[in-house]
Parts: C-alpha cells; sequence; structure tokens
C-alpha cells in the first residue's frame, strides 16, 4: 500500500506578521508555501512593512484580507482584533522581526496591531529577525534579543550572514522562507506536547552525520548512494531549536540549503574525510548520531587522475577494491563516558529477518539505540520524506514506528537519546 507523504500543517491556524525590514518581500513566498502545505493562513502587516510590500499580494496569497493598524478598532469587529487574532493562531510567525517590533515586544509596548497582538498572544511563535549588521550588533537591540530567547513560548531564528539591502556583507539577512517553514512544523509539534517550546537539550552537545560518503574509483566514475541526507539534517536543526549545540558532519546532501542555516556544517565527500572530522569532533560531545550511509566500497589507495578503459576498469573492480571502515564501530570504541550513541541501519527483506539484523548491527557495533530503517518499503527509505521502521534499544526493548515526518521522527529520536543523557548539574538547568 502506498503511504502517502505527510502533511504536518494540514488544518493548522497560522497568524503571519510582517514588520518594517525590506526582507518582508520574502514574506508573500513564505505565505504561499504555508497556504500550499494546507494551513489556514492570515496576514497582519505594520505601516512600515507596507511600504515594502503590498498588502494585496499578502491577502491574495492568504485568501483572507491582509490586516493592518486601521483594522485594529474597527466598528465591524465585535471583539478587540487582537485579541481574536491571538486566540484563532496554532501559532504565530513574525518574518521579518524589525529591531523597532523587537524592541516594542520585549518592552511590552502594544502601540499598533501587531505589537498588541504579541502582547495578547499564549501560543507559540517563530520570530525571525532581520536588519541591518550594525543594528544587529548594537547593544539595545542584542539585549532585547537575549530577552526574547528567554520566552519559552518564542523559537527565535537569528539573522544569517550574507549579502545585506545596504549593501554590506553580515550578518542580518532573514533566515529563508524554507527554514522558516521548517521551524513552524518544529515549533507545533512541541507545542502540542506543553504550552512551552521545549529547550531539554541545553547545555547540551550533539554531533550529527548526514548524507551519503562518496569514493572515487577515477576521474570519472565514484561509489555512492541515494541517500539525500534530509533525516540527519532534521536532527541537526531539531536539537538546535531544542537547545543543544550542534555539528553536522555531512556528504553531499540533496536538500535545501536554507535547511543548514544556523548549522555548524562540516562537508566532506569520503568516509575517510568522514572518519577524520569525527575522530576530531567526537570527543567534546554528549551524544552521536550517525545518520549518514557511509559507502561500502572504495579504491585501494585511493583514486588515480586518469580514467581507464572499460575493460581495466574491470580489473580494478575486481582487484583492486577494498571495504570501507565501519565508522559507527568506531565512534563506539572512542566514546568518552557517557556519551549516548545513535546509529541508524539501511535494511530490507521481511520484518523478522530486518529485526535479527538490526539487533545484530545493535550489539556488534555497541549502540545504545539502532533505528533500522526499511530501505525497500513506499516512501520509507532514501530520499522521501515519511520515514518509519524499528527502534531497538541496547536493553532489548523494541519499538516499531510507523512512517511519519521525518522533522517528527528526528524530535523522536531526540526524546529517545535525552532520556539516556546522564543528569545535568541544577545550576546548569537554564536555557543559555
Amino acid at each position: 500500500m502506498k503511504i502517502e507523504a505527510s502533511r504536518p500543517l494540514e488544518g493548522r491556524r497560522l497568524l503571519v506578521a510582517a514588520s518594517g525590514s525590506i526582507a518582508a518581500v520574502k514574506t508573500p513566498l513564505l505565505v504561499s508555501a504555508l497556504v500550499k502545505a494546507g494551513a489556514q493562513v492570515r496576514c497582519v502587516i505594520t505601516p512600515s512593512a507596507a511600504r515594502l510590500v503590498s498588502p494585496v499580494a499578502l491577502a491574495s496569497l492568504s485568501r483572507h484580507p491582509c490586516l493592518q493598524d486601521e483594522d485594529q478598532w474597527s466598528p465591524s469587529q465585535p471583539r478587540p482584533l487582537h485579541v481574536e487574532l491571538a486566540e484563532w493562531a496554532d501559532l504565530v510567525v513574525v518574518a521579518p522581526l524589525s529591531a523597532t517590533s523587537l524592541a516594542r515586544w520585549t518592552q511590552g509596548l502594544g502601540d499598533g496591531l501587531l505589537a498588541s497582538v504579541l502582547l495578547a498572544c499564549e501560543r507559540p511563535v517563530v520570530a525571525a529577525s532581520a536588519m541591518n549588521t550594525a543594528m544587529w550588533s548594537n547593544t539595545a537591540v542584542r539585549r532585547n534579543w537575549e530577552l526574547l530567547r528567554r520566552d519559552e513560548r518564542v523559537l527565535c531564528l537569528g539573522p544569517e550572514p550574507g549579502v545585506l539591502a545596504c549593501d554590506r556583507i553580515g550578518e542580518g539577512r532573514m533566515a529563508e522562507p524554507a527554514l522558516i517553514h521548517l521551524a513552524v512544523i518544529h515549533a507545533l509539534r512541541q507545542a502540542s506536547q506543553a504550552r512551552r517550546l521545549s529547550r531539554d537539550w541545553s547545555n547540551r552537545s550533539l554531533l550529527v552525520t548526514a548524507g551519503p560518503t562518496v569514493e572515487a574509483l577515477d576521474a570519472a566514475r565514484l561509489i555512492s548512494n541515494r541517500s539525500s541526507g534530509q533525516m540527519g539534517v532534521m536532527l541537526a536543526q531539531a536539537a538546535r531549536w531544542r537547545g543543544a549545540r550542534v555539528d553536522l558532519i555531512h556528504g553531499p546532501l540533496q536538500v535545501p540549503d536554507a535547511w543548514l542555516e544556523g548549522l555548524s556544517c562540516h562537508p566532506v565527500e569520503s568516509a575517510r574525510d568522514m572518519e577524520s572530522e569525527l575522530i576530531h569532533l567526537q570527543q567534546d560531545v554528549d551524544a552521536v548520531a550517525m545518520a549518514a550511509a557511509v559507502a561500502d566500497l572504495r579504491r585501494r589507495g585511493g583514486a588515480p587522475c586518469d580514467k581507464p578503459t572499460k575493460t581495466a576498469f574491470a580489473r580494478v573492480l575486481s582487484e583492486e577494491m577494498e571495504t570501507v571502515p565501519d565508522l559507527l564501530a568506531g565512534l563506539a570504541e572512542r566514546r568518552t563516558p557517557g556519551q549516548v550513541l545513535l546509529g541508524f541501519a539501511a535494511l530490507s527483506g521481511q520484518v523478522d529477518l530486518m529485526l535479527e539484523r538490526g539487533r545484530q548491527k545493535l550489539f556488534a557495533k555497541q549502540c545504545d539505540l539502532l533505528f533500522a530503517n526499511p530501505v525497500d518499503q513506499p516512501n520509507q527509505g532514501f530520499g522521501s520524506n515519511p520515514n518509519g521502521g524499528l527502534l531497538l534499544k541496547r536493553d532489548g526493548s523494541l519499538e516499531h514506528w510507523m512512517p511519519q515526518d521525518k522533522l517528527e521522527l528526528a524530535n523522536r529520536l531526540l526524546d529517545e537519546i535525552a532520556m539516556l543523557l546522564p543528569a545535568m548539574p541544577e545550576d546548569s538547568s537554564e536555557w543559555q
């Protein structure tokens, strides 16, 4: 039976607000994507933002009127509009969040529709800041930003480096709509379990590997696999949003570049390169999630620069190949006391056979957790968004997880890892 792609935003009520930054020109892209994902979207825009992006465009894309300050106290409204919107929304997105709107929010000022909505809102908020680099570096702005980051209802997406509208190169660019879209899914999932967004990974560190490795055979040929790297990237972003310090080692990925924003990335190609990064980074982390799909074979001695003929290449395949070292087993050998190790296994065949092979891998590679992924099942293998499989634990227990959105799966795996981590000292519990 074919498994349809999950739509985690189907029917969710999202209020998207734009404040006065040139990044507001990207807000229509975000609104369009959220509507296409099945969400009910309404828009609020500040007077400054309305000079940069058309309220008509936002109304057309959202299929609802784009609300402005003059609508706040309209006689056609039976209840205060800012209260009505704050109670209607499952989640509020502020993209972009300008320095002015940030200051109003953190100082408790309610002058204007957006400012009033943010003060009245008791639901989760995703806030994507955008401003000039000098403004972002200003002491008052950074103080306000730190105040906002302490709010347990708010997922803060800090500005990214890049070329700004003022021609300056530096921090200040708003997170791309694709990443904001992902953050919305994460925040809704977290808020469905509690009134606040979980930051249970605060003061923790996670090392994640993602994507395929590539082993060059000659100047033209290579060995790799179909892994997109999405599962590992979801683990990395979810952990970051839950407060962790995250390093992501990845091979060539097939995911939007925006999904890597905010992460400390270490791109590699071969298994040898990935192993070198693992050795360098493993010792200083609390947990490792080995989600990369490492190629099984490589050419002994490395790849030459020339491209041999077909006849000569056949000899290479039969005589000059070697097995790639088991990077997951190497992680187990080097693990530090208390370090938790999550492995992945791409398996196929009947469930009983998968279970047997998964248990063998779990104990042979000394993992605490191993997620056995049935890559021969529809929409559960490489390159698909839904993912499911068997979670095997070192204590011998087993859970069968039905196909679900990979970000949802990533959060569930982080829950499992967190339960195995040593308790943090009481004075380290506050999120930083």
